[in-house]
């Protein structure tokens, strides 16, 4: 990142825009006063556009479609995309389409897919920015954890490689090219640094690398249960709509997929992340009733604000029209929801499910707090493990990509509100103020 933008601007109104978007903007825009349709938003020519590029036709269970639908008439009605921003969402809706159909078609050729054994997973919840991307990737540091790399989560399923006999061989080897990388890596890659050139202070914030661990919250795309839509586009009644449902199909379908990623790379134990799972532990524990969850927790204040930030910042990608006020009454009460749901669930739940981390612990010593980590999941923290983890550290400092600015009067938040919202919440847990 560039020293002109080393803190990230809190100027959500007028989102960073490249020289070229901005002229792509303006010629779409005078396109359609023109009459020319933009990028098409409808179903039946997403899944056609899904069919043609991947000479699949089975999506599975069509009652993903419901979801489709409502998500799409959000994101016309709704997100007030500009020309490059509808283009882009399409080539993502697009995308998690190609991928529904290639999955579905491993399940049918491989159907011991989802017969196989995993262990019990270890899932790190907790409210966004309270630490749980840190010590997500510290756990992953350890070379006996599974983790979702990124560039998986954009493509569980293997690409067909020309001329390779498809499913010839065992695991899925005959998808890629001998002694080569895996292709989908390629496109992660490029899909990184065109995040880092659009928006430099998303990337400041939460930023995407093709290798390293991603949240799982990605892989409830493929199903149309994901939260992901409402952090990059304005789509209230999706969100609202989505919160009314029962979400156990939506973890089922999220263990189907893990299955499948396992198969392709059957090493130790998942290692998830995500805030979404808040939500939704409920479910979770009803498809993984042997999980361990390890939830974080910080000044929710801190939280709100950082967090509205970094979606006012993601929705700014594809939208001239980002309204920071909206993001904050959107999500204070979406994060409220979070954690109130997480305590009525953890009430019932059996005590040795949970363990909880506080960021200012974690902060001050992490391999303390991953001591107290690894007793809880069962495991010994050995030197080997602490020296990778030490070593991830030393090549990750906070800030790497520039330093986060925000505060909750850039959102019209009432702090005495939010305090009283939270309070059975900070109480519950300890959770000490910071000055936000």
């Amino acid at each position: 990142m560039s020293d002109q933008r080393a803190v990230t601007s809190v100027d959500y109104e007028r989102p960073y825009r490249p020289l070229a978007v901005a002229m792509a903007n303006r010629v779409g825009r005078l396109l359609g006063k023109a009459g020319a349709r933009g990028a098409d938003l409808r179903v039946d020519g997403l899944l056609a556009a899904a069919r043609a590029k991947t000479g699949l036709d089975d999506f599975g269970d069509g009652a993903f479609l419901g979801r489709l639908e409502i998500l799409l008439d959000g994101a016309e009605r709704e997100a007030s995309l500009h020309p490059l921003g509808r283009y882009m969402a399409r080539g993502n809706f697009v995308r998690i389409l190609c991928s529904r159909l290639r999955m579905r078609d491993a399940f049918n050729r491989c159907p011991g897919i989802l017969e196989q054994p995993m262990q019990d997973p270890v899932f790190v919840v907790g409210l966004q920015r309270t630490g749980t991307t840190i010590l997500h990737r510290l756990l992953a540091s350890d070379p006996s954890h599974r983790f979702l790399a990124s560039w998986e989560a954009v493509n569980p399923a293997p690409l067909p490689v020309r001329g390779a006999k498809q499913w010839a061989r065992k695991f899925l080897r005959a998808w890629v090219p001998e002694g080569g990388p895996d292709p989908r890596i390629r496109g992660a890659v490029m899909a990184a640094k065109a995040a880092a050139w659009l928006a430099p202070d998303f990337f400041a914030i939460h930023p995407v690398e093709a290798h390293a661990p991603e949240e799982d919250v990605l892989l409830f795309d493929y199903d149309f249960w994901s939260t992901v839509p409402e952090s990059t586009m304005n789509v209230p009644t999706y969100s609202v709509w989505l919160e009314d449902r029962d979400h156990l199909p939506a973890y089922e379908y999220y263990r189907d997929v893990l299955k499948l990623l396992y198969w392709q790379r059957p090493v130790g134990r998942w290692v998830l992340k995500t805030p979404h799972h808040l939500e939704h532990l409920d479910a979770l524990l009803k498809v993984f009733p042997g999980a361990k969850i390890i939830q974080t927790h910080r000044d929710p204040l801190r939280v709100v604000a950082s967090f509205c930030s970094m979606i006012s910042h993601a929705r700014g990608i594809f939208s001239d029209e980002v309204d920071p006020v909206e993001v904050g009454r959107q999500w204070s009460r979406k994060q409220v929801r979070m954690v109130t749901r997480a305590m009525e669930v953890r009430d019932k739940a059996r005590h040795d499910t949970f363990i909880d981390v506080a960021y200012k612990d974690l902060v001050a010593d992490p391999i303390g707090q991953l001591r107290r980590v690894y007793a809880f999941i069962g495991v010994e923290l050995t030197p080997y493990r602490e020296r990778r983890m030490r070593e991830f550290m030393a090549e990750n400092p906070q800030h790497k990509y520039g330093r986060h600015k925000y505060g909750l009067e850039y959102f019209k938040l009432d702090r005495k509100d939010l305090e009283n919202r939270f309070a059975a919440y900070r109480e519950r847990f300890n959770i000490p103020s910071e000055q936000v």
